[in-house]
C-alpha cells in the first residue's frame, strides 16, 4: 500500500526535546516508540541522518513520518485502539530503503529480580544481567545492553553499527539501581561498541563496557558483543577436581606468562603445546600471570581495564576455554592470577567511570596507589564489591578454572600501605586495617567457594596478618574472622632461603636459622612456597644466578634448592624458565631461552639435566604422600638435622597419614662429607636413596649411593638409630625405607 501523508503528531515538550538530544534523558522510551493518544497512535523515532522513516504497519499499511528536525521523524496514526506491531524503513542518502525494528517499542529485558539483585549487591552472575548480550526479546533477536552508571545523566550506545554516533540509541534509567538498558534489534555477535555517557556536569565521555566479556586487541579499546559457544570435554576432571582437600593433595605449580611462554602463540596453538609440556615435567597445575584484559602490555597484565574478558592479543574467549580444556584434559588443573587490588586510571576505563568516583573511593587519601599511578577498589560500596565478587564466580564457572591466585593483598588489608603519616586515614576504630577489605576477601571467597566446588584461592599477602588461610566464621586473636583463602604464598620462606643460597657456602654457618625459620611458623597458615616471577625479573636476577661460585656451583646449588624446595612442607611453584636453569632474567618481550635446550648449543647437559631433574622431582612427589598430605599438620614433619650450621647440612623427615617417612638430607656445602651420620627413626632396616640432585643426569658430579644404607643401633640426634651416608656437594638427597 502506498504510505499515507502522516497526521502531525503532539510536539514533545522543548526541555524534554532537549534532555533527548543531548543525551541527557533518563526515560528515552517515554519519548521514543508508539503510545497511544486522544485520536489514535503516536509513532516516533530517532534516526539522525536519515532521510525519511516510513512506518509499516500490519496488513501491509504504511505511513510515512514526518520529519520535525534534529534526526527526529514523527507520525500520528489515527484510528487505533492500541498500539500495534510495526517496523521502520530508513532511507539514509541515495542508498536503498533499510528494514530495521525499532529499540524503544520494548519493554525493559531486564527482570525485577536481577534489578533487585544489583541493588542488594548480591547479584552473583552479574555478568548475565549487565554488559551486552545476544537475546531474542519480544520475538526479535538483537542485543541487550546494560550499564551501571549512577551519577549519569544520561548514557547512549555508540559503535560501528551506528557509524560511532550515539545519538540515536539513548539508554533508559531503570529506577534507583543505577542501572541504565536498552535492547537494540539486529545488533548481534561481533558488534564493536562503547558507552557515550554524559556527565553530571553535561559533558561527555565515551566509555569501554566495564562488563564486556570480549575486548578489542589492544591499542584498540572498544567492546565486543560476545556469546560463546564452545562444547567443554573435561567433564571427568570437573567431576573429581575436589575430591581431596587442596591442602591435602599434591600441588605443584608451573607459573607462566601466556604471551612470552612461546611468543606469537594463540590460546588454540598454545593449547597444542603447553599441555604435553607441563604434563611431561609432572606438574599439577598451571598458574597464568593476568590473562585478563589490559591496554599496556608492559603490566604483564595486573593494570587490568577488563575484568571479565580475557585478553584479545591470544583470541577469542572460546579459544581461552580450549585451552583451559586442553589442560584439563591432560590432567594439569589451571589457576590464575586475579587482580582485585587496584585499576588504571585511563579515561575510556574505569576511572571516574560515571564523571565521579564510582569504583574507586571518593577520598584520594583512599582511592589512590602510590606504588603503581593506579586506583583502588570502593570496597566498601556493594555495588563494587558485587562487581568483584561475581567477577571471581566468573572465571571459575564459565571459564572451568580451577583456582585464583589474588594479587597484592595485603595492599588491600593496609589502609597506610605505602603511605606516609597525614596520608592515609584510618578506620572507625582508629587503626591502620582497610575493614572494607577485609569484608570483601571474606565475601569472595565464601561465595566462589559455595558456587565453585573444587576450586582453591591463593593469597599473595606478604605481612604477618592473622588468618589468611583460615575459615572466614572463625576470629582470631586480632578479632577479626579468617580470610578465607585456602592457601598463602609464604614470602617469609622465599625470602629467607633466598637469602641463605646467595651466600657463598663459607659464609652460609652465619645464616643457617634462615633456612629453619619458616618451621617456626610453618603450620600457622596452609602456604604455597613461591618461586615466581617476581623473584628473576628487575634487577633480582635468575634462580640459577643468585647462586654463587662457576658454573657448575650456581648449577649444582639451584638443583640442590629445588631439592630442598619441593621436601619443605608447603606446595610448590616455579616460574617458567627457572625449570632448565635459564642464566638470564625474564624478559617479557623475549620469554624463555629455549635455545639453551638445543642440542646444537652444546651445553645442553648444563640445562636439560635440570630440567630432568625437575621432571623427576615432581614425579617422585606426587608419587609420594609423606610429601605432601600432611603439609599443614605438625605431625607430618620432624628435625634430624637442625642446627650443622657449620657443616650447612639440614636434614628433615616427612610422614605421610600412615607414618611412612622420607629423608630429606640437603649438603649445602661444595665439599662431600663422607660417613656423615644421621639419626633415622629405629623401625627400619635400611633406606635406600629415590633422588639425588648430584646425580650425573642431572647435570652433577654423580656422588650417588647405589645400594641401600643400613640402620645401626648407634644413638644420634636424639635417636635410638642412625645411618652413615655420603653427602655429595651442593646436593639434597631423598631416602625411603628400602
Amino acid at each position: 500500500m502506498t504510505a499515507k501523508t502522516p497526521r502531525t503528531a503532539p510536539p514533545i515538550d522543548p526541555g524534554e526535546r532537549a534532555r533527548l538530544l543531548a543525551g541527557e534523558h533518563h526515560d528515552p522510551h517515554a519519548l521514543l516508540g508508539a503510545h497511544p493518544v486522544k485520536g489514535g497512535v503516536v509513532l516516533r523515532t530517532l534516526r539522525p541522518w536519515a532521510r525519511s522513516v516510513t512506518a509499516v504497519l500490519p496488513k501491509g499499511r504504511t505511513v510515512e513520518l514526518r520529519h520535525e528536525g534534529d534526526g527526529l521523524f514523527s507520525a500520528l496514526v489515527p484510528l487505533l485502539r492500541k498500539v500495534p506491531a510495526y517496523e521502520f524503513r530508513v532511507r539514509y542518502d541515495d542508498g536503498p530503503e533499510l528494514a530495521v525494528q525499532d529499540p524503544y517499542r520494548h519493554l525493559p529485558s531486564l527482570g525485577e529480580l536481577d534489578l533487585h539483585l544489583i541493588g542488594e549487591g548480591r547479584h552473583e552472575e552479574l555478568w548475565t544481567a549487565l554488559g551486552s548480550r545476544v537475546m531474542t526479546h519480544g520475538g526479535v533477536s538483537g542485543t541487550r545492553f546494560a550499564v551501571w552508571a549512577p551519577n549519569a545523566r544520561g548514557v547512549r550506545v555508540t559503535g560501528d553499527f551506528v557509524h560511532w554516533d550515539g545519538t540515536g540509541l539513548p539508554m533508559r534509567s531503570l529506577g534507583s539501581t543505577g542501572v541504565w538498558e536498552l535492547f537494540v534489534p539486529g545488533i548481534g555477535e561481533g558488534a564493536v561498541y562503547k558507552y557515550d555517557i554524559t556527565r553530571p556536569d553535561g559533558s561527555h565521555t565515551v566509555r569501554a563496557d566495564p562488563m564486556a566479556r570480549r575486548t578489542e586487541c589492544p591499542p584498540n579499546t572498544a567492546s565486543i558483543v560476545t556469546a560463546s559457544h564452545y562444547e567443554w570435554g573435561d567433564q571427568e576432571w570437573m567431576a573429581r577436581r575436589g575430591a581431596r582437600p587442596p591442602h591435602e593433595a599434591p600441588i605443584s605449580v608451573y607459573e607462566l606468562h601466556l604471551p612470552s611462554w612461546r611468543p606469537g602463540l594463540t590460546y588454540r596453538q598454545l593449547a597444542e603445546e603447553l599441555p604435553a609440556y607441563v604434563r611431561e615435567l609432572g606438574f599439577t597445575h598451571v598458574e597464568f600471570m593476568p590473562v585478563t584484559e589490559h591496554p599496556f602490555g608492559g603490566s604483564w597484565g595486573y593494570q587490568v581495564t577488563g575484568f571479565y574478558a580475557p585478553t584479545a592479543r591470544l583470541g577469542t574467549p572460546d579459544d581461552f576455554r580450549y585451552l583451559v580444556d586442553a589442560l584439563h584434559r591432560a590432567g594439569i588443573g589451571v589457576l590464575m592470577d586475579w587482580v582485585p587490588a587496584h585499576f588504571p586510571k585511563d579515561d575510556w576505563a574505569l576511572a571516574e567511570f560515571d564523571g565521579r568516583p564510582l569504583y574507586e573511593h571518593a577520598d584520594p587519601r583512599r582511592s589512590h596507589h602510590p606504588d603503581w599511578g593506579t586506583l583502588e577498589f570502593d570496597y566498601g560500596r556493594k555495588e563494587v564489591r558485587n562487581f568483584l565478587v561475581a567477577n571471581a564466580v566468573y572465571w571459575c564457572q564459565e571459564f572451568h578454572v580451577d583456582g585464583l591466585r589474588v594479587d597484592a593483598v595485603a595492599s588491600m588489608l593496609y589502609l597506610d600501605y605505602s603511605r606516609e603519616y597525614g596520608e592515609w586515614l584510618p578506620n572507625e576504630y582508629g587503626g591502620r586495617e582497610n575493614l572494607d577489605a577485609v569484608a570483601f576477601l571474606q565475601e569472595m571467597n565464601a561465595t566462589v567457594y559455595r558456587r565453585c566446588p573444587g576450586i582453591v584461592t591463593f593469597a599473595e599477602e606478604s605481612t604477618a596478618w592473622d588468618g589468611v588461610t583460615r575459615a572466614t566464621d572463625l576470629v582470631g586473636p586480632g578479632g577479626f574472622g579468617g580470610l578465607g583463602f585456602g592457601m598463602k604464598w609464604n614470602m617469609g620462606w622465599m625470602h629467607d632461603s633466598l637469602q641463605y643460597m646467595e651466600k657463598e657456602p663459607v659464609h652460609r654457618k652465619y645464616h643457617h636459622h634462615e633456612m629453619t625459620f619458616s618451621m617456626v611458623y610453618a603450620y600457622s597458615e596452609n602456604y604455597i612456597l613461591p618461586i615466581s616471577h617476581d623473584e628473576v625479573v628487575h634487577g633480582k636476577r635468575a634462580l640459577v644466578s643468585k647462586m654463587p661460585g662457576d658454573w657448575w656451583q650456581r648449577r649444582a646449588n639451584h638443583r640442590a634448592y629445588l631439592g630442598f624446595m619441593w621436601a619443605h612442607p608447603g606446595k610448590q611453584l616455579l616460574f617458567m624458565g627457572q625449570e632448565f636453569a635459564q642464566g638470564s632474567e625474564w624478559s617479557a618481550d623475549h620469554g624463555p631461552e629455549w635455545w639453551l635446550l638445543d642440542p646444537e648449543y652444546g651445553a645442553e647437559a648444563d640445562h636439560r639435566g635440570v630440567r630432568d631433574l625437575v621432571r623427576d622431582l615432581n614425579q617422585v612427589y606426587t608419587a609420594t604422600p609423606s610429601l605432601w598430605e600432611r603439609d599443614t599438620a605438625p605431625e607430618g614433619f620432624e628435625w634430624v638435622v637442625g642446627d650443622a650450621a657449620d657443616d650447612n647440612v639440614l636434614a628433615f623427615l616427612r610422614y605421610d597419614a600412615f607414618g611412612s617417612p622420607l629423608l630429606a638430607v640437603c649438603n649445602f656445602s661444595p665439599v662431600v662429607r663422607h660417613d656423615y651420620r644421621i639419626g633415622v627413626p629405629d623401625a627400619f632396616a635400611a633406606w635406600g636413596e629415590v633422588l639425588n640432585t648430584d646425580a650425573s643426569r642431572y647435570g652433577g658430579s654423580d656422588v650417588v649411593g647405589t645400594d641401600p644404607v643400613k640402620t645401626e643401633s648407634v644413638p644420634w640426634h636424639g635417636r635410638a638409630a642412625s645411618v652413615r651416608m655420603t653427602l655429595p656437594p651442593l646436593a639434597t638427597v631423598w631416602l625411603r625405607p628400602a
